[in-house]
């Protein structure tokens, strides 16, 4: 599996390049053939040029892409492990990086909101780009769970005209004074069995964009793929049966965990932070609101991110009895090695401490 984060990648370039450069000095004045150490054709990695470039933003997304296509691409995620996707910046290096992808994919619903004008000026410059999102069964935020139609998704929502600059103003990308309540929520990514739809999406749209050296294995790991995201989904299901109905509440650090509250039957209280994305906040009345709504409803838990700030969950739960402060991966993988370094791992992980704090 061909794999790497672009900011890692970089950071690797810039040292080699001063070491190439510090042993021309050491070798200044000795003349050499300039033939004689040229790699020849044959000495070129000729394999791995051959390679598509494939570039994703997050790193949800980079390891699904990753576990899609095995060696027959390079792919590169732009976000480390730890990030928060709804404030990352690219650097001037990585932005250069997602406009030389030979396709691009991103989760869409403007869930990278530090990246839309990147990405927007990647499709503009001729990058294929593909919205994960846009080939999923969406939930609106505030309107209980209510769903997009087939209709809302076609083709003409991602036209040209919807990318315009006016519909990127600054109103739109303002304080969220609104909270964020508005479009479709962008969190899929927390039902297993929406990225296994998100998964049919890419490979159908790498199909079309990239020119695959062995087609039949990406689908065959495809198709392995989204086996393993079925069986993931009978295990959360499985976990969850053991959670008393009653006790199927969650109260998150903001409004990430919708699609997973309806694929396993989960009521959502509330979020300490009212939006769907991390760089809005909360009142002290919506804190103490929050805290009323989870002690009449006997709450035990309160779900945080590892990628955000616990300073507000903390002050929360500093004012409401008998709650506890549980981490879950959220919108980030965790560290390489941990038991969140997959989606799947994540996915797994955040059930098995979902249920161990409710039942």
């Amino acid at each position: 599996m061909r794999t790497t984060y672009a900011r890692s990648a970089i950071a690797a370039a810039a040292v080699l390049s001063l070491g190439l450069a510090a042993c021309g000095s050491d070798e200044a004045g000795v003349v050499e053939d300039s033939t004689s150490n040229a790699p020849s054709e044959t000495d070129a990695p000729a394999a791995d040029a051959a390679l598509p470039n494939i570039v994703v933003t997050t790193n949800i997304l980079g390891d699904v892409v990753e576990q899609v296509v095995g060696d027959a691409a390079e792919v590169v995620t732009i976000m480390p492990v730890g990030t928060d996707p709804h404030d990352f910046q690219a650097s001037a290096q990585e932005v250069d990086v997602m406009y030389n992808a030979d396709a691009l994919i991103v989760n869409g619903a403007a869930f990278e909101e530090g990246l839309l004008d990147v990405i927007e000026g990647a499709e503009s410059e001729g990058v294929p780009t593909f919205e994960a999102i846009s080939v999923v069964d969406t939930l609106e935020f505030g309107e209980g769970g209510d769903k997009h139609s087939d209709e809302e998704h076609s083709d003409e929502e991602h036209s040209d005209e919807e990318h315009s600059d006016e519909e990127h103003s600054d109103e739109e990308h303002s304080d969220h004074d609104d909270h964020g309540h508005s479009g479709a929520d962008p969190h899929f990514f927390t039902d297993p069995m929406r990225m296994a739809a998100a998964v049919d999406g890419i490979v159908d749209f790498l199909f079309e964009e990239v020119a695959f050296t062995d087609p039949a294995a990406v689908e065959a790991s495809a198709n392995a793929y989204i086996a393993e995201l079925t069986a993931l989904d009978a295990d959360v299901v499985s976990l969850v049966e053991s959670i008393p109905e009653e006790r199927r509440v969650l109260v998150t650090n903001h409004e990430v965990f919708g699609y997973f509250a309806e694929r396993y039957g989960f009521k959502v209280v509330g979020a300490v932070i009212p939006s769907s994305s991390t760089t809005d906040s909360a009142s002290a009345g919506e804190l103490a609101e929050l805290a009323e709504k989870i002690e009449a409803e006997g709450v035990p838990a309160i779900f945080a991110d590892t990628s955000s700030s616990d300073d507000l969950i903390d002050a929360l739960a500093g004012e409401v009895d008998d709650v506890t402060v549980v981490e879950l991966y959220s919108e980030s993988l965790g560290e390489p090695g941990s038991d969140g370094a997959t989606y799947v791992d994540m996915v797994l992980t955040n059930a098995q401490r979902i249920t161990s704090a409710l039942a």
